[in-house]
């Protein structure tokens, strides 16, 4: 399965992006995806994830009431609308894909070992 995560950009703080994770993949419509950041010599760590079915959206503290994440399964896309952005949001943003039959929970989708499939990251500056 390949990613492919886009809309990264250079914004002041306070603004607003988008960032996109889309996929060719036929049965994208099966796949929990997360979005994760991380900043050089950092771990990467866990931004938001939606459930399969869109259903359920999970957030790191750090970002909820400022993030949404979204996905629209017939244009194989997931979403990450970004408001009111901070200095400190910035890093570089990869989504990733994990399709399961098995019953998950939210810390299970808060995990990166959990993810079998990464995008390649795209960059977000907040200036302050």
């Amino acid at each position: 399965v390949q990613l492919q995560a886009s809309g990264g950009g250079l914004v002041q703080a306070g603004g607003s992006l988008r960032l996109s994770c889309a996929s060719s993949e036929q049965t994208f419509s099966n796949y929990h995806i997360g979005w994760f950041r991380q900043a050089q010599g950092k771990e990467r760590e866990f931004v938001a994830a939606i459930t399969w079915h869109g259903n359920s959206q999970y957030y790191a503290e750090s970002v909820k009431g400022r993030l949404t994440i979204s996905r629209d399964n017939a244009k194989k896309a997931v979403y990450l609308q970004m408001n009111s952005l901070k200095p400190e949001d910035t890093d570089i943003y990869y989504c990733a894909a994990k399709s399961t039959i098995l019953t998950i929970t939210p810390e299970t989708l808060r995990q990166r070992a959990f993810y079998s499939y990464w995008g390649q990251g795209t960059q977000v500056t907040v200036s302050s």
